[in-house]
This record gives structure tokens, C-alpha cells and sequence, in this order.
């Protein structure tokens, strides 16, 4: 590697020594290592060091979380979870594996993984906090549930994965690529279970006592709460039936919610997630800079020149899920699998199996705080428990990018079960 490579990923490393020491936002610090690497390094303007700025991505952060401040303030999503809790008469560790199901459900059917997360996560995280289940917990279950469904014949990633292995001349079996994504995910979500209930992190909260809920309460919607409810299943129908960007329709959801409520307006835009709108668009533009240079592309290369074939898929996994939890997983998508090209040319490994290893290896690492399904997560914790779960988060995280490519590519690639 050229020292224009390896300069900006010290600098990466730098930054998540200083924001694991300190109470630093990295996002802060990577919008400034971006202008101080581009500019100075590679010569860039600041157009172009913006170029990849995530504004899509920070919009949907600022539309979801705008929006369910509000239904959290007046009480709507209390009365979802008590409506949830009345569902599993009280077998409260039941809710995460429904709503990974609710996840899976969504996204098999179409919807984008961040928006069906960026739909479930209010309503999720302010259950955990009810009933004391961990909130990193009950993230990773919605995001692992999203990713589950996510490469469904009817699904974005499905499509495009389908799409660009044809593309390169190893076309691969939708249904296939479906069902391992989906037992993959369940299998990673039992692991969740096990490591937490063995470190004693099933529930939060003082010395891990919890008594279950009172599912006897009864709370019925009235006033605000009942407007608000009926925006939210606007909101499914806009963002589910007709594939509108949740951002926009949650700005606007929020507006009408808003116009009857102008009093206390300013204590909405308060209720924004700013901290994840940093973090997600430094981390993300930086990250952008290090593509820019061609360091995946290098670590690529370096990969295929290891010769073994089941070697190279394993550093091929690793790679693409170490770069996919701090970059967009689609996008590394549509550039890894045609590097994987020469590697199913020159083998006999199956290419559904490699194709399937590298897209599970990109999305099951999505639950890095620096992806959309992450950071939606933490925006939706508690205000004076955000910067714990970001830790936390960050890593349980750092275990899933050790074991989840692992695991993909030992159950698909060296079996040829696909």
C-alpha cells in the first residue's frame, strides 16, 4: 500500500482510539480528518470531499427521529408497547424474536432494511426500556431480523445482488441466496441470546433485577395520541406501498403532528438525534475518502494474491464486512462480487455460496453504530443513555465483524451446500 493509503488509515484508527478513550464524537472527527486529509493530501475541494456526504442517510435520521420524539413525548409509543407486552402476556424476552420477525416480514416484502429498522425502533427500544431487556439487545434483534428478509426475491439487496452476479457471468439462486441470509441471521440472533444471558446482560437495569410487566394496564389513545397513530400507518402505507423515502414522509408526518402542538415545537426539534447525524455523516464521508484512494480496491488485490481459493473467499468476507460497517453495504456490494469474478473462474468453489458468504458478510455487520441500522438504534435511545448503548453497541458490533464472516463463509462456502 502507498503512503496516500496508509496515512488516512492510521488517522481511522486514531480516531476510534480517541472516541473510545474520551467522550469524543468520531463523526466531528471525521468530517475534519476528511477536509484535513482531502485538502491537504490528496488536493481535493470541498465539493468533491463532500461528494459522498450521506445526505439521504441524514435525512432519514432526521425525519424518523423528528417525527417519534414526538409519539414518544405524548405518549402513543408507551401505548404501542403496552399493546406489544399484551401480545406475549408478559413473556417479555418473547418481543425480540417477534419483532425480528416483524423485520424479517418487512423486508422479504420489499422494504429497504434501514426503513423497516428506522419504523421499528421506537417502538422496540422504548419496550426495552420498559421492560428492562437490553436495549443493544433488542437493536441487534431488529436489525439481524431486517437482514434476515433482506435478500428476498422481492428485496432491493436481493435484486441487486441477483442482478450483478448475473452481470459478471455466475448467476445464482435467488431462493438460495434468501434462505442462507435468513438462517444465518437466526443462527447470529441465538448467538446474541446465548453470549448475553452468559455475561448476565439479558436484562438492564439496577444489579439485572426485573419483574415482568403489568400486562393488566389498559391504555386507549385519545387526542394527540390518536393522530398520531394514524400518521404512523400513513407512514407504512407511504414508505411500504407506494416506496416513498421514509425521511421525507416522516419531515412531513412530524410537520402536521407539529401544527397541532406549536407550543412546545422547539422541544420536537430538540427530540432530533444530532450526535447520529454527526456520527453518520463523518464517518461516512471519511470512509468515502479511503475508497477514494482505492484502499479497498488495494486490500482486494492483496486478497486474490494469496492463491488458495477458501483462503481468499475468507479474506474477501473479512474484508468487505470490516469496510461494510463503516461504509454502505450496497455499495460494496456492487464492487466486490465482480472482484470475486477471477476467484470463481479460476476455482471450484460454488458461486452461489461465495456470492451468498460475501452479501451476509456485508449486511450482518450493519449493526456497527456508524451504518444507518446502527445509528438508527442509537438515535432512538434514551437521551441520557445514548452514549452507553453507542459503546456497547460499537462492541458487540466489533464481535459480529470478528465471527459473522466468518460463520458465512464456513457454512457456505467450504460445505458447497448452495
Amino acid at each position: 500500500m502507498t503512503a496516500v493509503q496508509i496515512i488516512p488509515l492510521v488517522i481511522l484508527v486514531v480516531m476510534f482510539v480517541v472516541a473510545t478513550k474520551w467522550p469524543l464524537n468520531i463523526g466531528v472527527m471525521g468530517l475534519v480528518a476528511s477536509f484535513g486529509v482531502g485538502y491537504f493530501l490528496l488536493g481535493m475541494t470541498d465539493k468533491e470531499i463532500l461528494a459522498e456526504f450521506p445526505a439521504s442517510i441524514v435525512l432519514t435520521i432526521i425525519g424518523v427521529t423528528y417525527f417519534f420524539s414526538m409519539a414518544q413525548r405524548n405518549g402513543t409509543i408507551d401505548i404501542i408497547v403496552q399493546s406489544c407486552v399484551r401480545l406475549v402476556r408478559g413473556k417479555t424476552m418473547l418481543l425480540p424474536w417477534v419483532f425480528f420477525l416483524i423485520a424479517a416480514t418487512l423486508t422479504s416484502l420489499g422494504t429497504f432494511s434501514p426503513a423497516a429498522v428506522a419504523l421499528l425502533a421506537p417502538a422496540a427500544l422504548g419496550f426495552a426500556y420498559e421492560s428492562r431487556i437490553h436495549p443493544v439487545l433488542m437493536g441487534a434483534f431488529i436489525i439481524n431480523g431486517a437482514h434476515a428478509g433482506g435478500f428476498s426475491p422481492l428485496s432491493v439487496a436481493g435484486v441487486l445482488v441477483h442482478d450483478v452476479a448475473l452481470k459478471n457471468g455466475f448467476p445464482i439462486s435467488q431462493g438460495a441466496l434468501f434462505t442462507a441470509s435468513f438462517a444465518l441471521n437466526l443462527i447470529l440472533s441465538a448467538l446474541t441470546i446465548a453470549v448475553f444471558a452468559l455475561l448476565g446482560r439479558l436484562r438492564d437495569g439496577e444489579n439485572g433485577q426485573h419483574a415482568d410487566l403489568d400486562t393488566t394496564r389498559t391504555a386507549r389513545p385519545h387526542g394527540q395520541q390518536i393522530l398520531t397513530l394514524t400518521l404512523i400507518a400513513a407512514i407504512l402505507v407511504c414508505t411500504l406501498g407506494f416506496h416513498l423515502p421514509i425521511g421525507f414522509v416522516a419531515l412531513s408526518a412530524g410537520l402536521l403532528l407539529a401544527l397541532v402542538n406549536i407550543r412546545e415545537h422547539q422541544t420536537f426539534i430538540g427530540g432530533i438525534s444530532w450526535s447520529t447525524v454527526l456520527l453518520v455523516a463523518g464517518m461516512i464521508t471519511y470512509v468515502s475518502l479511503l475508497q477514494h484512494v482505492g484502499v479497498i480496491d488495494t486490500l482486494a488485490k492483496q486478497a486474490l494474491a494469496l492463491g488458495a481459493p477458501l483462503l481468499v473467499a475468507l479474506v474477501l468476507c473479512y474484508v468487505i464486512g470490516v469496510s461494510s460497517a463503516f461504509a454502505s453495504s450496497t455499495a460494496l456490494l456492487t464492487a466486490f462480487i465482480p472482484v470475486a469474478g477471477p476467484l470463481l473462474a479460476t476455482s471450484s468453489l460454488s458461486a452461489s455460496g461465495a456470492v451468498a458468504a460475501l452479501a451476509i458478510a456485508a449486511t450482518v455487520v450493519d449493526v456497527s453504530p456508524f451504518s444507518t441500522d446502527g445509528a438508527l438504534v442509537v438515535a432512538n435511545a434514551s437521551e441520557s443513555d445514548r452514549h452507553r448503548v453507542y459503546r456497547q453497541l460499537m462492541i458487540y458490533a466489533g464481535g459480529v465483524v470478528l465471527v459473522g464472516p466468518a460463520l458465512a463463509w464456513a457454512l457456505l462456502v467450504p460445505t458447497g451446500i448452495m
